[in-house]
């Protein structure tokens, strides 16, 4: 497959996964910007996904901090929006070989990935099932997900399977 095709794959992705919505009923509660976003389960308190990424490029060296999405330059405009992440951030692996990134933007999955930090684990298993369903089948569009309680991480496929295991045991030992 050609670059031109693995872009206009990642473009595809983005309009897909831009659709995301769930149907799970969960109670609201409002954030400082006075929208709404569900609660976290009684009694547990939801991560952040800077602190996530501080714990998971701690044991993947190779991860570097990509960026923090925020409301007014998330390009998906789910940030803090019912049942979808309250806290987002991109990351790149040193691993992935430059001349396979030719095309891609900052914040891509592709580039290494991101860390999507749900109210509760019912929404973040949502956007999980929901990313599998549209990617199944597609081979450039495909990824490697770990999820972790309420916490979603999203894995370039540009790594090799033994590389984004990696990603996997450092993601079983997130809180």
């Amino acid at each position: 497959m050609n670059r031109a095709t693995h872009a206009a794959a990642a473009v595809i992705t983005a309009a897909l996964l831009v659709g995301c919505s769930t149907s799970t009923s969960t109670p609201t509660a409002a954030t400082p910007n006075g929208q709404a976003t569900a609660a976290p389960a009684p009694g547990k308190a939801t991560a952040d996904a800077t602190g996530a990424f501080a714990a998971l490029s701690a044991a993947v060296p190779s991860a570097k901090l990509g960026g923090t999405v925020t409301a007014e330059n998330d390009p998906n405009h789910f940030l803090g929006r019912p049942h979808q992440y309250t806290s987002k951030i991109t990351f790149t692996d040193g691993r992935i070989p430059a001349d396979q990134t030719e095309g891609y933007q900052p914040g891509d999955v592709e580039l290494g990935g991101s860390i999507e930090v749900f109210p509760n684990e019912a929404d973040a298993k949502a956007r999980h099932d929901y990313i599998q369903a549209v990617t199944k089948g597609m081979p450039a569009l495909t990824e490697y997900d770990y999820l972790q309680g309420e916490t979603l991480i999203r894995v370039s496929r540009l790594l090799t399977p033994a590389q984004a295991t990696d990603y996997e045991k450092a993601a079983a030992h997130l809180p």
